[in-house]
C-alpha cells in the first residue's frame, strides 16, 4: 500500500487503527514533510516580490531543496512501513529450541538494524529542514513568518519522534558497539537541532507579538 498517497483523514485513521503501520516512524516523516512544505510556501510568497528582490535568488535555490526534502520525507513514510514488516515477522518466529532461538536472534538483529535506519534518516532530513526554515524565518516574507515558525515546530516533532523510533530499536540490538554508534548520532542530532527549532520558535513568536 502506498501510505503516503492516503488522504489526510485516511492517514490519521490508519495511525489510530490496530495496524502497526503507519506508526510513529511514518508520523515522524509526515511531520517533517509538512514542516518543510511550510518553508516551501514561505519561499513561494517571497519570490517575485520587489521588497525581497535581494534574496530572490537564494529563495529560489532553497525552494528547490524544499521540494526534494518534502519528497524524500514522504517516501520515508512507506520505507518505514517496509522496514518494520520483516521485524514484525521476526518477532513471531519460534524460539523453543536452541537452534530456533539462534535463528531468531540472527534475523532479529538484522531487522532491528534495518528498522533503525529509516527514522535516523528522518532525523537527518528534519535537521536540514530546520536550517532552511531558519533562513525563511529571517529572510522570507514577513507576512508568512508564522508559517516558518510552524514549520520549525513540525520539524522539531519529526526530529524527536524519529529519535524515539531509533532508540526503540537500538535498545534491543545485541551488537552494542553498532547500537552505541547509532545512539551517539541520535544524541548529536538532538543536541544540534532541538535548539535550532526552539530559536526559530522564539524568534517568530517575538516577531508575531
Amino acid at each position: 500500500m502506498d501510505i503516503k498517497a492516503l488522504s489526510c483523514s485516511d492517514f490519521v485513521h490508519a495511525l489510530g487503527s490496530a495496524s502497526s503501520t503507519p506508526g510513529g516512524g511514518g508520523a515522524a516523516a509526515m511531520a517533517g514533510a509538512i514542516g518543510i512544505a511550510l518553508g516551501d510556501m514561505v519561499a513561494c510568497f517571497t519570490i517575485g516580490k520587489k521588497k525581497y528582490a535581494e534574496v530572490e535568488e537564494e529563495m529560489v535555490s532553497l525552494k528547490d531543496r524544499c521540494l526534494e526534502l518534502e519528497n524524500e520525507l514522504l517516501e520515508l513514510i512507506n520505507e518505514d512501513a517496509a522496514a518494520f514488516a520483516p521485524l514484525a515477522k521476526a518477532y513471531g518466529m519460534p524460539s523453543v529450541t536452541e537452534e530456533e532461538k539462534a535463528a531468531k536472534a540472527k534475523v532479529m538483529e538484522s531487522c532491528l538494524k534495518e528498522a533503525a535506519q529509516v527514522p535516523l534518516r528522518i532525523m537527518r532530513l528534519a535537521g536540514e529542514s530546520l536550517k532552511l526554515l531558519r533562513i525563511f524565518a529571517e529572510k522570507g516574507s514577513s507576512m508568512m513568518i508564522s508559517d516558518a515558525g510552524c514549520g520549525a515546530v513540525c520539524c522539531r516533532a519529526a526530529l524527536q519522534a524519529g529519535a524515539l523510533n531509533v532508540m526503540i530499536n537500538t535498545r534491543s540490538m545485541k551488537d552494542r558497539e553498532y547500537a552505541s554508534a547509532i545512539d551517539k548520532e541520535v544524541s548529536s542530532l538532538l543536541e544540534e537541532f532541538v535548539p535550532v527549532a526552539d530559536d526559530i520558535f522564539n524568534y517568530v513568536a517575538k516577531k508575531c507579538r
